[in-house]
């Protein structure tokens, strides 16, 4: 029973975030909002909607190990699942901008997260506004320096939905609420049942089926990408989940409840945040040697062979 709740609630975070997604851009398009902020701030606070609703559901249930095994175990997956499967069936090309701004601050956070838990064990509501200012001032950077760029990606935002009727947005608005609030609390109950019946932790569990799980939509487009020799993903929205996950789904979630480290899973702070950290830290040294700018199929199976470590250390 805990299996086929945590696949019904993944199935719904799935459903109800991309309805919200759908919504939200629509909304922005009535409010006249433009297409670049659109993309670079309400498609990614969309579809981070999943992993604030997990945490937030796991806080509140006083779970904080599913809370941060989330964010953690999806910022290892993104780079490790995602990029290195993408990289494996694609080579990616990578922008001078991505080590000018996004992975800088990815760094930054993953070091402050780092320092308010182990600091005392606890990520309070002033922490969380810290890192959702910091978020704010990055955005504003971001969007201020795309503008002056000719780069700037907008594929994401589909221009289809600035002719949808209000009706259809505020249906999409609901059944994307619904379905993150029943996927969310199913999945955390699911994973707590799951956890106990198998006798490992929530965290490991958190931090490796729902971070995948998190992951799957990700995975899914950009291999699909991949496959028809599309331009695969963009390594600058993978890094942009990473920094949304730490500072707008933990810092809204501490916010509304304080996060605090569970001393039975001494790992979060002993192992897996060195893991997070070290996926982000190794992409500079992988877009420089050998051949600058590039991701080849070599380093994507490297990315993904330190993935599968993970998750066999995760679940021993």
């Amino acid at each position: 029973m805990s299996v086929l709740m945590v696949i019904a609630g993944l199935a719904l975070l799935v459903v109800g975030g991309d309805f919200l997604v759908r919504a939200s851009v629509g909304l922005s398009f009535k409010l006249k909002i433009s297409k670049l902020v659109i993309g670079m701030t309400v498609v990614s606070f969309a579809t981070s909607a999943p992993e604030l609703l997990v945490s937030l559901q796991a806080a509140l249930e006083g779970v904080s190990d599913i809370a941060l095994g989330n964010v953690i175990g999806s910022n290892i997956a993104n780079i490790g699942l995602v990029l290195g499967i993408t990289a494996m069936i694609s080579p990616l090309a990578v922008d001078k901008e991505f080590y000018k701004l996004n992975w800088p601050m990815m760094m930054l956070l993953s070091f402050v997260l780092y320092y308010f838990l182990k600091n005392d064990g606890v990520l309070t509501w002033i922490e969380g506004l810290i890192m959702m200012i910091a978020l704010v001032v990055f955005l504003v950077v971001l969007i201020r320096s795309s503008r002056k760029s000719t780069k700037a990606n907008l594929e994401e935002v589909d221009d289809n939905l600035a002719v949808v009727s209000n009706f259809k947005i505020a249906i999409w608005l609901l059944i994307g609420a619904a379905g993150l609030y029943f996927g969310s609390l199913w999945l955390v109950d699911g994973a707590e049942e799951l956890a106990l019946s198998i006798g490992i932790s929530d965290y490991a569990i958190s931090v490796t089926v729902i971070a995948i799980g998190t992951s799957v939509p990700e995975l899914a487009a950009s291999v699909i990408s991949a496959l028809k020799k599309e331009k695969a993903i963009s390594l600058g929205n993978l890094i942009g989940s990473n920094i949304f996950n730490i500072a707008s789904v933990l810092g809204l979630t501490a916010m509304i409840k304080p996060i605090v480290v569970n001393p039975n899973t001494p790992e979060i702070l002993s192992t897996n945040i060195f893991w997070m950290i070290g996926f982000a830290a190794i992409l500079i040294p992988f877009i420089i040697i050998p051949k600058r700018l590039e991701i080849g199929r070599v380093k994507g199976m490297l990315l993904f062979g330190s993935y599968l470590v993970f998750i066999f250390i995760a679940l021993r």
